[in-house]
Protein backbone atom coordinates (compact mmCIF):
# COMPACT_ATOMS: atom_id res chain seq x y z
CA UNK A 1 0.00 0.00 0.00
CA UNK A 2 1.16 3.80 -1.12
CA UNK A 3 -0.56 6.72 -0.43
CA UNK A 4 -1.34 6.86 -4.17
CA UNK A 5 -3.55 3.88 -3.80
CA UNK A 6 -7.21 4.28 -3.38
CA UNK A 7 -7.66 2.02 -0.79
CA UNK A 8 -4.83 4.51 1.16
CA UNK A 9 -6.42 7.54 -0.20
CA UNK A 10 -10.37 6.52 0.64
CA UNK A 11 -9.83 3.49 3.42
CA UNK A 12 -6.55 4.45 5.38
CA UNK A 13 -6.45 7.32 5.37
CA UNK A 14 -9.98 8.74 6.12
CA UNK A 15 -10.59 6.07 9.20
CA UNK A 16 -7.01 6.90 10.50
CA UNK A 17 -7.96 11.07 10.98
CA UNK A 18 -11.44 9.86 12.23
CA UNK A 19 -9.75 7.79 14.94
CA UNK A 20 -7.18 10.23 15.72
CA UNK A 21 -9.36 13.16 16.39
CA UNK A 22 -12.12 10.96 18.25
CA UNK A 23 -9.28 10.14 20.46
CA UNK A 24 -8.38 12.30 23.56
CA UNK A 25 -5.69 14.33 23.41
CA UNK A 26 -3.11 12.54 25.20
CA UNK A 27 -3.58 9.29 23.91
CA UNK A 28 -3.00 10.69 20.38
CA UNK A 29 0.44 10.26 20.08
CA UNK A 30 -0.34 6.40 21.01
CA UNK A 31 -3.12 6.61 18.64
CA UNK A 32 -0.64 7.68 15.66
CA UNK A 33 2.20 5.06 16.43
CA UNK A 34 -0.97 2.29 16.39
CA UNK A 35 -1.64 3.78 13.19
CA UNK A 36 2.13 3.80 12.26
CA UNK A 37 2.23 0.21 12.65
CA UNK A 38 -1.01 -0.45 10.94
CA UNK A 39 0.12 0.99 8.11
CA UNK A 40 3.53 -1.20 7.84
CA UNK A 41 1.01 -4.49 8.46
CA UNK A 42 -0.74 -3.35 5.23
CA UNK A 43 2.51 -3.23 3.36
CA UNK A 44 3.18 -7.01 4.85
CA UNK A 45 3.51 -8.44 8.26
CA UNK A 46 6.85 -9.59 7.88
CA UNK A 47 7.81 -5.49 7.42
CA UNK A 48 5.50 -4.86 10.55
CA UNK A 49 7.80 -7.42 12.22
CA UNK A 50 11.21 -6.15 10.16
CA UNK A 51 10.62 -3.09 11.34
CA UNK A 52 9.46 -3.26 14.98
CA UNK A 53 12.49 -5.62 15.65
CA UNK A 54 14.89 -2.70 13.76
CA UNK A 55 13.59 -0.13 15.77
CA UNK A 56 13.76 -2.18 19.11
CA UNK A 57 17.20 -3.19 18.36
CA UNK A 58 18.49 0.66 17.63
CA UNK A 59 16.28 1.90 20.83
CA UNK A 60 18.91 -0.30 22.70
CA UNK A 61 21.69 0.67 21.22
CA UNK A 62 20.75 4.63 22.14
CA UNK A 63 19.89 3.81 25.97
CA UNK A 64 22.98 2.00 26.50
CA UNK A 65 25.12 5.05 24.87
CA UNK A 66 23.65 7.13 27.14
CA UNK A 67 23.92 4.86 30.55
CA UNK A 68 27.38 5.02 29.14
CA UNK A 69 27.98 8.26 28.20
CA UNK A 70 30.49 9.04 30.95
CA UNK A 71 32.93 6.21 29.40
CA UNK A 72 33.47 6.95 25.82
CA UNK A 73 35.11 3.63 25.48
CA UNK A 74 31.79 1.66 26.63
CA UNK A 75 29.81 4.11 24.72
CA UNK A 76 31.62 3.29 20.95
CA UNK A 77 30.48 -0.42 21.91
CA UNK A 78 26.86 -0.08 21.52
CA UNK A 79 27.85 2.90 18.70
CA UNK A 80 29.64 0.43 16.76
CA UNK A 81 27.47 -2.65 16.42
CA UNK A 82 24.50 -0.46 16.25
CA UNK A 83 25.71 1.34 12.79
CA UNK A 84 26.93 -2.07 11.74
CA UNK A 85 23.88 -3.59 11.85
CA UNK A 86 22.52 -0.48 10.11
CA UNK A 87 24.90 -0.99 7.33
CA UNK A 88 24.03 -3.97 7.07
CA UNK A 89 20.39 -4.01 7.05
CA UNK A 90 20.85 -0.90 4.54
CA UNK A 91 23.07 -3.25 1.98
CA UNK A 92 20.92 -5.96 2.36
CA UNK A 93 18.28 -4.74 1.06
CA UNK A 94 20.22 -2.23 -1.49
CA UNK A 95 22.17 -4.64 -3.01
CA UNK A 96 22.33 -8.10 -4.50
CA UNK A 97 25.04 -9.23 -2.05
CA UNK A 98 23.26 -10.35 0.71
CA UNK A 99 20.79 -13.07 -0.19
CA UNK A 100 22.38 -15.29 2.45
CA UNK A 101 21.09 -13.04 4.76
CA UNK A 102 17.62 -12.86 3.23
CA UNK A 103 17.43 -17.03 3.63
CA UNK A 104 19.08 -16.70 7.13
CA UNK A 105 16.16 -14.56 8.19
CA UNK A 106 13.59 -16.33 6.25
CA UNK A 107 12.55 -13.04 4.09
CA UNK A 108 10.33 -13.32 1.44
CA UNK A 109 11.19 -13.13 -2.29
CA UNK A 110 9.21 -10.31 -3.19
CA UNK A 111 9.97 -8.46 0.61
CA UNK A 112 11.62 -5.18 0.36
CA UNK A 113 11.37 -2.58 3.40
CA UNK A 114 10.14 1.20 2.15
CA UNK A 115 11.73 3.18 3.31
CA UNK A 116 14.79 1.69 4.74
CA UNK A 117 17.29 4.52 2.90
CA UNK A 118 15.53 6.96 5.64
CA UNK A 119 15.15 5.03 8.03
CA UNK A 120 18.58 3.95 8.44
CA UNK A 121 20.11 7.22 8.16
CA UNK A 122 17.93 8.53 10.86
CA UNK A 123 19.07 5.71 12.93
CA UNK A 124 22.51 6.53 12.26
CA UNK A 125 21.97 9.90 13.07
CA UNK A 126 20.35 9.30 16.55
CA UNK A 127 23.07 6.65 17.40
CA UNK A 128 26.04 9.61 16.58
CA UNK A 129 24.12 12.06 18.13
CA UNK A 130 23.78 9.85 21.60
CA UNK A 131 27.35 8.97 21.60
CA UNK A 132 28.27 13.21 20.87
CA UNK A 133 25.39 13.82 23.38
CA UNK A 134 23.63 16.02 21.52
CA UNK A 135 20.50 14.69 22.10
CA UNK A 136 18.17 17.47 24.36
CA UNK A 137 15.56 15.69 24.69
CA UNK A 138 14.57 12.35 26.37
CA UNK A 139 14.41 9.07 24.06
CA UNK A 140 11.62 7.05 24.89
CA UNK A 141 10.55 4.13 23.40
CA UNK A 142 6.87 5.40 21.87
CA UNK A 143 8.59 8.56 20.31
CA UNK A 144 11.66 6.96 18.83
CA UNK A 145 9.47 3.63 17.05
CA UNK A 146 7.45 7.03 15.77
CA UNK A 147 10.51 9.00 14.40
CA UNK A 148 11.61 5.40 12.49
CA UNK A 149 8.07 4.58 11.63
CA UNK A 150 5.56 7.60 11.27
CA UNK A 151 3.93 6.73 8.51
CA UNK A 152 3.59 10.31 6.58
CA UNK A 153 7.30 10.38 6.41
CA UNK A 154 8.24 6.71 5.86
CA UNK A 155 8.46 6.33 2.40
CA UNK A 156 9.78 9.72 1.52
CA UNK A 157 10.94 11.11 4.33
CA UNK A 158 12.14 14.05 5.07
CA UNK A 159 15.11 13.14 7.12
CA UNK A 160 15.41 14.63 10.34
CA UNK A 161 16.95 14.44 13.76
CA UNK A 162 15.44 13.34 16.47
CA UNK A 163 15.32 16.37 18.45
CA UNK A 164 14.22 17.68 15.72
CA UNK A 165 11.35 15.33 14.68
CA UNK A 166 10.64 15.21 19.01
CA UNK A 167 10.00 19.13 18.87
CA UNK A 168 7.47 18.92 15.81
CA UNK A 169 5.61 16.20 17.75
CA UNK A 170 5.28 18.34 21.18
CA UNK A 171 4.28 21.76 19.12
CA UNK A 172 1.66 19.74 17.22
CA UNK A 173 -1.84 22.02 16.26
CA UNK A 174 -4.89 19.91 14.94
CA UNK A 175 -7.66 21.89 13.75
CA UNK A 176 -10.13 21.28 10.62
CA UNK A 177 -7.60 24.60 8.70
CA UNK A 178 -5.33 22.27 8.96
CA UNK A 179 -6.80 19.09 7.49
CA UNK A 180 -7.94 21.68 4.89
CA UNK A 181 -4.40 22.54 4.34
CA UNK A 182 -2.67 19.34 4.40
CA UNK A 183 -5.67 17.56 2.07
CA UNK A 184 -4.64 20.37 -0.38
CA UNK A 185 -0.71 19.90 -0.05
CA UNK A 186 -1.48 15.63 -0.15
CA UNK A 187 -3.90 16.12 -3.64
CA UNK A 188 -1.30 18.40 -5.17
CA UNK A 189 1.64 15.41 -4.38
CA UNK A 190 -1.00 13.13 -5.66
CA UNK A 191 -1.53 15.44 -9.34
CA UNK A 192 2.18 15.42 -9.68
CA UNK A 193 2.31 11.65 -9.24
CA UNK A 194 -0.13 10.29 -11.03
CA UNK A 195 -1.10 13.11 -14.18
CA UNK A 196 2.78 14.31 -14.66
CA UNK A 197 4.89 11.96 -13.56
CA UNK A 198 3.27 8.51 -14.40
CA UNK A 199 2.57 10.51 -17.65
CA UNK A 200 6.32 11.17 -18.44
CA UNK A 201 7.43 7.62 -17.54
CA UNK A 202 5.45 6.35 -20.57
CA UNK A 203 7.45 8.52 -22.47
CA UNK A 204 10.44 7.21 -20.71
CA UNK A 205 9.85 3.83 -21.59
CA UNK A 206 8.85 4.08 -25.14
CA UNK A 207 12.25 5.29 -25.41
CA UNK A 208 14.25 2.90 -23.78
CA UNK A 209 12.32 0.36 -25.14
CA UNK A 210 14.05 1.37 -28.70
CA UNK A 211 16.34 0.14 -30.57
CA UNK A 212 19.27 2.41 -29.41
CA UNK A 213 21.50 1.75 -32.62
CA UNK A 214 18.91 3.44 -34.74
CA UNK A 215 17.30 6.51 -32.43
CA UNK A 216 18.37 10.05 -32.87
CA UNK A 217 19.87 12.57 -30.98
CA UNK A 218 16.38 14.65 -30.64
CA UNK A 219 14.77 11.24 -29.00
CA UNK A 220 17.50 10.40 -26.37
CA UNK A 221 17.00 13.92 -25.29
CA UNK A 222 13.19 13.60 -24.91
CA UNK A 223 14.00 10.40 -22.91
CA UNK A 224 16.30 11.91 -20.52
CA UNK A 225 14.64 14.80 -20.02
CA UNK A 226 11.21 13.27 -19.08
CA UNK A 227 13.40 10.92 -16.81
CA UNK A 228 14.31 13.91 -15.03
CA UNK A 229 10.93 15.24 -14.68
CA UNK A 230 9.39 11.41 -13.91
CA UNK A 231 11.98 11.42 -10.99
CA UNK A 232 11.34 14.91 -9.89
CA UNK A 233 7.62 14.75 -9.81
CA UNK A 234 7.52 10.66 -8.70
CA UNK A 235 9.90 11.52 -5.32
CA UNK A 236 8.55 15.17 -4.72
CA UNK A 237 4.67 14.60 -5.21
CA UNK A 238 5.37 11.53 -2.53
CA UNK A 239 7.22 13.62 -0.50
CA UNK A 240 3.78 16.26 -0.93
CA UNK A 241 1.08 13.54 0.10
CA UNK A 242 3.85 12.87 2.77
CA UNK A 243 4.03 16.48 4.08
CA UNK A 244 0.38 17.34 3.38
CA UNK A 245 -1.31 13.77 5.73
CA UNK A 246 1.60 15.36 8.56
CA UNK A 247 -0.06 18.68 8.31
CA UNK A 248 -3.91 17.24 8.57
CA UNK A 249 -2.57 15.86 12.10
CA UNK A 250 -1.14 19.08 13.22
CA UNK A 251 2.55 18.05 12.23
CA UNK A 252 4.29 20.78 10.09
CA UNK A 253 7.13 18.69 7.93
CA UNK A 254 9.93 20.76 6.39
CA UNK A 255 10.03 20.11 2.41
CA UNK A 256 12.58 17.75 0.95
CA UNK A 257 12.46 19.39 -2.52
CA UNK A 258 11.91 23.33 -2.72
CA UNK A 259 11.66 24.10 -6.76
CA UNK A 260 15.40 22.31 -7.31
CA UNK A 261 15.18 21.59 -11.49
CA UNK A 262 15.54 25.27 -13.61
CA UNK A 263 17.59 26.80 -10.90
CA UNK A 264 19.53 29.70 -11.79
CA UNK A 265 22.77 27.84 -10.34
CA UNK A 266 24.14 24.29 -9.86
CA UNK A 267 24.55 24.93 -5.87
CA UNK A 268 21.01 26.46 -5.92
CA UNK A 269 20.09 22.72 -7.60
CA UNK A 270 22.03 20.94 -5.41
CA UNK A 271 20.48 22.78 -2.07
CA UNK A 272 17.24 22.04 -2.98
CA UNK A 273 17.14 18.41 -4.41
CA UNK A 274 16.52 15.82 -1.28
CA UNK A 275 18.08 18.96 0.99
CA UNK A 276 17.47 16.74 4.40
CA UNK A 277 19.52 14.49 3.11
CA UNK A 278 22.22 16.73 1.87
CA UNK A 279 22.44 18.02 5.52
CA UNK A 280 22.97 14.54 6.76
CA UNK A 281 25.99 13.78 4.81
CA UNK A 282 27.38 17.36 5.66
CA UNK A 283 26.81 17.06 9.03
CA UNK A 284 28.36 13.32 9.79
CA UNK A 285 30.62 12.76 6.81
CA UNK A 286 31.96 15.74 5.03
CA UNK A 287 32.08 18.15 8.19
CA UNK A 288 34.08 16.13 10.36
CA UNK A 289 36.72 15.76 7.55
CA UNK A 290 36.81 18.81 6.95
CA UNK A 291 38.07 19.79 10.55
CA UNK A 292 40.55 17.63 9.93
CA UNK A 293 42.17 19.69 6.70
CA UNK A 294 42.73 23.13 5.90
CA UNK A 295 43.97 22.81 2.10
CA UNK A 296 41.22 23.95 -0.45
CA UNK A 297 41.60 21.33 -2.58
CA UNK A 298 41.64 19.03 -0.22
CA UNK A 299 38.31 20.24 1.21
CA UNK A 300 36.85 20.09 -2.80
CA UNK A 301 37.71 16.69 -2.97
CA UNK A 302 36.09 15.81 0.67
CA UNK A 303 32.93 17.76 -0.96
CA UNK A 304 33.01 15.56 -4.18
CA UNK A 305 33.19 12.46 -1.82
CA UNK A 306 30.19 13.91 0.16
CA UNK A 307 28.21 14.10 -3.46
CA UNK A 308 29.47 10.57 -4.21
CA UNK A 309 28.24 9.02 -1.24
CA UNK A 310 24.99 10.52 -2.36
CA UNK A 311 24.46 9.21 -5.39
CA UNK A 312 25.41 5.82 -4.13
CA UNK A 313 22.64 6.21 -1.73
CA UNK A 314 20.06 6.62 -4.87
CA UNK A 315 21.13 4.03 -6.54
CA UNK A 316 23.70 1.79 -4.88
CA UNK A 317 26.23 1.34 -8.04
CA UNK A 318 28.50 3.03 -9.87
CA UNK A 319 26.46 4.95 -11.75
CA UNK A 320 25.59 6.70 -8.42
CA UNK A 321 28.63 7.21 -7.74
CA UNK A 322 29.86 8.65 -10.97
CA UNK A 323 26.52 10.65 -11.03
CA UNK A 324 27.47 12.31 -7.61
CA UNK A 325 30.55 13.20 -8.44
CA UNK A 326 29.91 14.89 -11.52
CA UNK A 327 27.42 16.81 -9.51
CA UNK A 328 29.76 17.31 -6.91
CA UNK A 329 32.55 18.48 -9.45
CA UNK A 330 30.90 20.81 -11.53
CA UNK A 331 29.22 22.61 -8.08
CA UNK A 332 33.05 23.07 -7.41
CA UNK A 333 34.03 24.37 -10.80
CA UNK A 334 30.99 27.01 -10.70
CA UNK A 335 32.49 28.16 -7.27
CA UNK A 336 35.89 28.65 -8.88
CA UNK A 337 34.52 30.55 -11.71
CA UNK A 338 32.10 32.01 -10.12
CA UNK A 339 35.27 33.56 -8.18
CA UNK A 340 36.28 34.58 -11.74
CA UNK A 341 32.99 36.09 -12.19
CA UNK A 342 33.10 34.30 -16.13
CA UNK A 343 29.83 33.23 -15.44
CA UNK A 344 27.03 36.39 -14.56
CA UNK A 345 25.43 35.66 -17.88
CA UNK A 346 24.54 32.52 -17.38
CA UNK A 347 21.99 30.79 -15.34
CA UNK A 348 18.86 28.67 -15.88
CA UNK A 349 20.41 27.20 -19.37
CA UNK A 350 23.52 25.68 -18.49
CA UNK A 351 22.65 24.52 -14.97
CA UNK A 352 19.67 22.46 -16.79
CA UNK A 353 22.38 21.39 -19.19
CA UNK A 354 24.33 19.87 -16.52
CA UNK A 355 21.52 18.19 -14.66
CA UNK A 356 20.59 16.70 -17.74
CA UNK A 357 24.06 15.00 -18.05
CA UNK A 358 24.59 13.82 -14.53
CA UNK A 359 20.88 12.16 -14.77
CA UNK A 360 22.32 9.86 -17.92
CA UNK A 361 24.39 8.36 -14.73
CA UNK A 362 21.55 8.53 -12.54
CA UNK A 363 19.05 6.57 -15.07
CA UNK A 364 21.54 4.27 -16.67
CA UNK A 365 21.81 0.38 -15.67
CA UNK A 366 26.00 0.12 -16.03
CA UNK A 367 27.88 3.02 -16.78
CA UNK A 368 28.46 1.53 -20.64
CA UNK A 369 25.22 2.24 -21.00
CA UNK A 370 24.97 5.99 -19.72
CA UNK A 371 28.11 6.55 -22.02
CA UNK A 372 26.23 4.98 -25.17
CA UNK A 373 23.58 6.94 -24.42
CA UNK A 374 25.23 10.29 -23.79
CA UNK A 375 27.26 9.62 -27.10
CA UNK A 376 23.61 8.86 -28.64
CA UNK A 377 22.28 12.21 -27.30
CA UNK A 378 25.61 14.51 -28.86
CA UNK A 379 24.45 12.50 -32.60
CA UNK A 380 27.06 9.54 -32.08
CA UNK A 381 24.34 7.69 -34.17
CA UNK A 382 24.40 10.02 -37.38
CA UNK A 383 20.99 11.19 -36.71
CA UNK A 384 19.89 14.43 -35.18
CA UNK A 385 15.99 13.21 -35.27
CA UNK A 386 14.13 10.91 -37.26
CA UNK A 387 10.39 10.40 -37.15
CA UNK A 388 9.77 8.58 -33.79
CA UNK A 389 11.48 12.44 -32.44
CA UNK A 390 8.62 14.31 -34.15
CA UNK A 391 5.63 11.85 -33.18
CA UNK A 392 7.19 11.67 -29.60
CA UNK A 393 7.34 15.60 -29.85
CA UNK A 394 3.79 15.98 -30.70
CA UNK A 395 2.46 13.33 -28.12
CA UNK A 396 4.32 14.78 -25.10
CA UNK A 397 5.04 18.41 -25.72
CA UNK A 398 1.82 19.40 -24.18
CA UNK A 399 2.49 17.69 -21.12
CA UNK A 400 6.66 18.38 -20.89
CA UNK A 401 5.97 22.23 -20.67
CA UNK A 402 3.53 21.47 -17.96
CA UNK A 403 5.79 20.05 -16.12
CA UNK A 404 8.62 22.57 -17.08
CA UNK A 405 6.08 25.27 -15.65
CA UNK A 406 4.96 22.85 -12.78
CA UNK A 407 8.08 22.82 -11.64
CA UNK A 408 8.98 26.14 -10.79
CA UNK A 409 7.80 28.62 -8.23
CA UNK A 410 6.67 31.09 -10.72
CA UNK A 411 3.20 31.31 -9.61
CA UNK A 412 3.64 31.15 -5.75
CA UNK A 413 5.76 34.06 -6.43
CA UNK A 414 3.26 35.94 -8.29
CA UNK A 415 0.76 35.59 -5.58
CA UNK A 416 3.33 36.63 -3.17
CA UNK A 417 4.37 39.55 -5.01
CA UNK A 418 0.39 41.16 -6.26
CA UNK A 419 -0.92 43.34 -3.75
CA UNK A 420 -4.61 42.50 -5.68
CA UNK A 421 -6.40 40.93 -3.05
CA UNK A 422 -9.72 40.52 -5.52
CA UNK A 423 -6.83 37.91 -7.03
CA UNK A 424 -5.98 36.23 -4.05
CA UNK A 425 -9.75 35.87 -2.93
CA UNK A 426 -10.26 34.66 -6.65
CA UNK A 427 -7.36 32.15 -5.88
CA UNK A 428 -8.58 30.89 -2.70
CA UNK A 429 -12.02 30.41 -3.48
CA UNK A 430 -10.94 28.48 -6.82
CA UNK A 431 -8.26 26.41 -4.58
CA UNK A 432 -11.05 23.60 -3.14
CA UNK A 433 -12.79 23.72 -6.33
CA UNK A 434 -9.51 22.55 -8.30
CA UNK A 435 -8.34 20.56 -5.55
CA UNK A 436 -11.63 18.72 -5.64
CA UNK A 437 -11.37 18.25 -9.62
CA UNK A 438 -7.41 16.88 -9.59
CA UNK A 439 -8.39 13.86 -6.87
CA UNK A 440 -11.27 13.32 -9.18
CA UNK A 441 -9.48 13.06 -12.24
CA UNK A 442 -6.41 11.39 -9.82
CA UNK A 443 -9.10 8.79 -9.35
CA UNK A 444 -9.98 7.66 -12.26
CA UNK A 445 -6.60 7.59 -13.52
CA UNK A 446 -5.91 5.38 -10.81
CA UNK A 447 -9.10 3.30 -11.27
CA UNK A 448 -7.71 3.00 -15.30
CA UNK A 449 -4.39 1.74 -14.74
CA UNK A 450 -5.46 -0.52 -11.62
CA UNK A 451 -2.51 1.37 -9.33
CA UNK A 452 0.26 3.49 -8.95
CA UNK A 453 3.09 2.13 -7.55
CA UNK A 454 5.80 3.10 -10.05
CA UNK A 455 8.64 4.51 -8.33
CA UNK A 456 11.86 5.03 -10.19
CA UNK A 457 14.38 3.76 -7.08
CA UNK A 458 13.62 1.92 -4.64
CA UNK A 459 14.16 4.18 -1.14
Amino acid sequence: MVYSSLLYIYGFLPISLLLYYLTPRKCREAMILLLSMLFCGMISLYFLIFISAYTLINYLCIKLILRFRKSDKLSAIPLVFGTVFDLIALFAFRTEYFTWLHRLIRAPESFYPVGISFFVLSAIGTLVDAYKKRLSCECSIMRFSLYIMFFPKLIMGPLLRYGSFSKLFDSRKSSLSGIGIGMTVFVKGLAKKIIIADNLYMLYRSVQSSNFDEISAVTAWLGIISYIFCLYFTLSGVADMGTGIAYCFGIRLPQSFNYPLLSSRIKYFAARWQSQVVQWLRRYITKPLYNSCEKKWLRETIFIFGWSLFGFWYTFNLNGIAFGALMGSFIVIEARLREKKIMELTGVFYTFLVVILCSVFLSGSSLSYSVKYFLIMIGGNGSIADTQAFYLMKSYIVLILLAMYASTDLFRNMMIRSGKKKLKIAVNIASPITTALLLVVCTALISYSGSSEMLLLRL
